[in-house]
């Protein structure tokens, strides 16, 4: 079992070798010898590359987490998720390179695009949370896909924006945090609209699946008063 600061030293390993060669660039046997690690050691701690973007993009949420600004406790939803992503880009501020390294090969490959998608909906989950916004159930799902897309626009410009106050950055923050608001009301609204019929669809279920009453036609009895058919 691999320490802490070993297990942080494989993920520091990993995003060099990202950053200078690429995602396809190297084998997790590199990883083993830059971190000086035995390949066993790396396979019980992480199953391939995925694994320790996995464990980067941890790291990256524990960092935001435990800079939560308590003072924005009392600010608009929105704002303290605007403050949440923007912490978050301090977190990932040291590695550039690799991310402009992760994003290039997910553009050529489909299949490390959802890999990749997938965890960053996960730590988006955890962005919502931290922003003190309900984060689980169907809507919340939404919320976190959404998120994720919205967010990788914004690192998109954040990785050109060389102003040091990173106004391009946080416009760019702004514009998709308004676009994902107005999608989201629409989105409730058709909610709202087709409730009532998922509602009857619903009832109209049930009734198919209720047992029949005792003595009715369906069971082959006869009602009382009913009459004989040799009547």
């Amino acid at each position: 079992m691999a320490t802490q600061k070993t297990k942080q030293k494989i993920v520091a390993t990993f995003l060099k070798l990202v950053g200078e060669r690429g995602w396809s660039g190297f084998e997790m046997t590199d990883i083993a010898a830059g971190a000086g690690v035995r390949l066993s050691v790396l396979r019980a701690e992480f199953s391939g590359k995925t694994g320790c973007l996995r464990a980067f993009l941890s790291e990256v949420d524990q960092t935001v987490l435990d800079d939560i600004d308590e003072d924005m406790a009392d600010q608009p939803a929105r704002e303290r998720l605007f403050d949440v992503l923007m912490s978050r880009l301090d977190a990932l501020a040291p590695h550039k390179d690799a991310l402009r390294e992760m994003k290039r090969a997910a553009a050529r490959d489909p299949q490390l695009a959802l890999k990749i998608n997938r965890e960053a909906v996960t730590s988006m989950r955890w962005m919502l949370t931290a922003a003190g916004i309900p984060a689980s159930g169907p809507r919340a799902s939404v919320m976190a896909q959404g998120l994720a897309i919205a967010f990788a626009r914004v690192v998109d410009t954040w990785l050109t924006d060389e102003d040091p106050g990173l106004a391009r950055t946080m416009s760019a923050l702004d514009r998709q945090l308004d676009e994902g608001e107005s999608w989201m009301g629409r989105l409730d609204g058709v909610s709202r609209f087709l409730k009532p019929f998922f509602s009857a669809v619903a009832r109209g279920r049930k009734a198919r699946k209720a047992p029949p009453e005792a003595g009715s036609e369906a069971d082959g009895g006869a009602s009382p008063g009913a009459a004989s058919p040799a009547a």
